[in-house]
């Protein structure tokens, strides 16, 4: 009797214990609900503003038609504000800023092109590249202390990156590079970094176009209330969508199309307050990568990215689906991810976490569930403190990555379920939990080295159970 009582009672604990765990992963994602009711979604006024009365001509060069399209700009922003209209068709023009209360709509069948001058580029902008604070090339779509932005429709948005335009920059001969062109790789991004190294002050970091630093598509920056929905953005010389210190935003329903170099799709940078949902990803880098600085300006600003949620999103080519970092100094705080799909050849990873010691910063409470993966080609969890282990910089600075969960990922091909390398000797990495998740086509199994408390509950590789 004694015993039958014991038993009783260990397996309700037991069901007690699974229902806390159950509850906290639920919670998690209340709050990502709760942060969406709270959100503030932008409006506008009914006002349109159809950029051809501002004498725009699918017939005109890039500059006349910039000059429209930032005329329409200023008159819509001057009356309080309402919806800038692109009208079907194909539409030449320059990098384009837009300002607060102002809907930039890209109509249905019309295809927006930017220059391929890199002159029109100029003078340069105040951004961050990589995660370090500059002046650089103007992104060509681009605002900065506004309020209530919207770029929507359901037409495409084309940066005309090809190995010929812009790629090439990358300097590498893939991307169509040659002795004698541009390189970022030989001149302006080791000139960048170095300038974050030895701190120089940001105003003296005028990077010109002999630098190659790429721009991004999409560059908001200090901005609130800001909502990216419909449009479809193409072959982008950069990063595609790059917020930056942006609190409260939506990435919606949006397409996302470019194999270039560099060419991340979403990388919200010391943002807050970020919904990303229903969008597709085929990139040449990471679908989505959140990112809060990089080494000292980073940790100079020490504004972390904290609260996105990431739901029914489709990744297909990619470095990675859902990645933070690498130029992470800021730290990270509560991301959610649930109910998407991911799968290509050319999908490196699933979940990834990339830092280093140059970086420092807190990354925790990462939430993901209900994934399904086709395959991927290394690890669906990949945590990697040993990130760029060849760059010039501090050391000094040893990342945080604590309370990461996954629960039900479907997954049918990879070389690695789990893959973790921590710094070595060290505990910096813990408390990673892996829960009714079944990875099949799995090639090496899980590969955990620096890690403490990684946790398997219900985790099938290949049809076999694994012990914590």
């Amino acid at each position: 009797m004694k015993n039958t009582y014991i038993l009783t009672m260990a397996c309700a604990l037991a069901s007690c214990t699974s229902m806390k765990q159950q509850s906290a992963i639920d919670n998690a994602f209340a709050d990502a609900e709760a942060m969406v009711s709270a959100m503030t979604v932008p409006s506008f006024c009914t006002d349109t503003f159809n950029i051809v009365d501002f004498g725009a001509s699918q017939s005109a060069d890039a500059m006349d038609n910039q000059k429209a399209i930032l005329s329409a700009i200023d008159s819509c922003n001057a009356v309080g504000g309402g919806c800038v209209f692109i009208p079907e068709g194909e539409w030449l023009t320059g990098p384009i800023t837009l300002k607060s209360n102002v809907n930039l709509v890209v109509g249905k069948n019309a295809h927006v092109m930017f220059s391929k001058n890199y002159n029109d580029y100029l003078p340069a902008v105040l951004t961050r590249w990589e995660g370090v604070d500059c002046y650089n090339l103007k992104p060509l779509i681009y605002a900065y202390g506004a309020v209530n932005v919207g770029i929507t429709g359901e037409g495409v948005i084309d940066g005309q990156g090809s190995v010929d335009n812009w790629w090439y920059m990358k300097g590498r001969p893939q991307y169509g590079w040659k002795e004698g062109l541009i390189s970022q790789e030989h001149v302006g991004r080791p000139r960048l970094l170095e300038a974050d190294r030895t701190q120089i002050p940001v105003e003296e970091r005028v990077m010109g176009i002999e630098d190659g630093l790429r721009p991004q598509l999409i560059n908001i920056y200090n901005c609130e209330n800001v909502i990216i929905e419909g449009v479809t953005l193409k072959d982008s010389p950069f990063w595609v969508i790059h917020p930056l210190c942006v609190t409260n935003l939506i990435v919606r329903n949006v397409t996302i199309d470019g194999d270039g170099p560099n060419s991340d799709g979403c990388d919200p940078e010391s943002c807050k307050n970020v919904l990303i949902e229903g969008c597709s990803f085929n990139t040449g880098d990471d679908c989505i990568a959140i990112k809060s600085g990089r080494n000292y300006d980073g940790r100079r600003w020490a504004r972390p990215s904290e609260n996105i949620y990431v739901r029914n999103c489709i990744m297909k080519n990619g470095h990675g689906g859902v990645v933070l970092g690498s130029e992470i100094s800021g730290g990270y705080k509560n991301l959610w991810v649930e109910n998407c799909k991911m799968s290509s050849p050319e999908l490196e990873r699933v979940i990834r976490i990339k830092t280093s010691d140059c970086r420092g910063g807190v990354i925790e409470n990462v939430f993901v569930r209900n994934v399904e993966v086709g395959e991927c080609q290394e690890a669906i969890l990949k945590i990697n403190l040993l990130y760029e282990p060849k760059e010039i910089c501090n050391r000094n600075f040893p990342p945080v990555v604590r309370n990461v969960n996954i629960e039900n990922i479907q997954s049918e091909k990879s070389k690695y379920g789990v893959y973790i390398v921590g710094l070595p000797g060290s505990e910096n990495v813990s408390d990673i939990n892996v829960k009714n998740c079944n990875f099949n086509g799995v090639e090496s199994g899980n590969k955990v080295t620096d890690a403490i408390r990684v946790t398997y509950d219900n985790l099938l590789i290949n049809g076999t159970a694994v012990a914590e």
